[in-house]
């Protein structure tokens, strides 16, 4: 099920569970749906999650399953990339003061 994540000054952002959750526990936050992050919490939870990406930026890469071959040989998307829509919003919120929230 997906994860809405939105806030006052940027578009909704919709996600799949299982990577919003490793982001929102990145950020610093316990992982529960619904949640949020207040205006003075936004900066510390995008350092968390910029430190956090530094540091392993390939490590949603994932080997392509041979049994999943099409046509398509798409490469895997990096954690790094996934993350970029959250932490545009979350340098807005911070630019502009206001809060994020998350819910399904």
């Amino acid at each position: 099920m997906p994860i809405k994540f939105k806030s006052k000054n940027y578009a909704d952002i919709l996600m799949f569970d299982d990577i919003a959750l490793r982001f929102i526990k990145l950020m610093g936050h316990s992982g529960t749906v619904p949640g949020a992050i207040d205006a003075e919490g936004i900066p510390a939870a995008l350092a968390r999650l910029e430190s956090a990406l530094a540091q392993d930026p390939q490590a949603d890469a994932q080997t392509p399953d041979p049994r999943d071959a099409d046509e398509d040989d798409t490469p895997p998307v990096s954690l790094a990339h996934r993350a970029l829509p959250l932490l545009e919003m979350l340098e807005k919120a911070a630019q502009t003061g206001s809060y994020i929230m998350w819910e399904k």
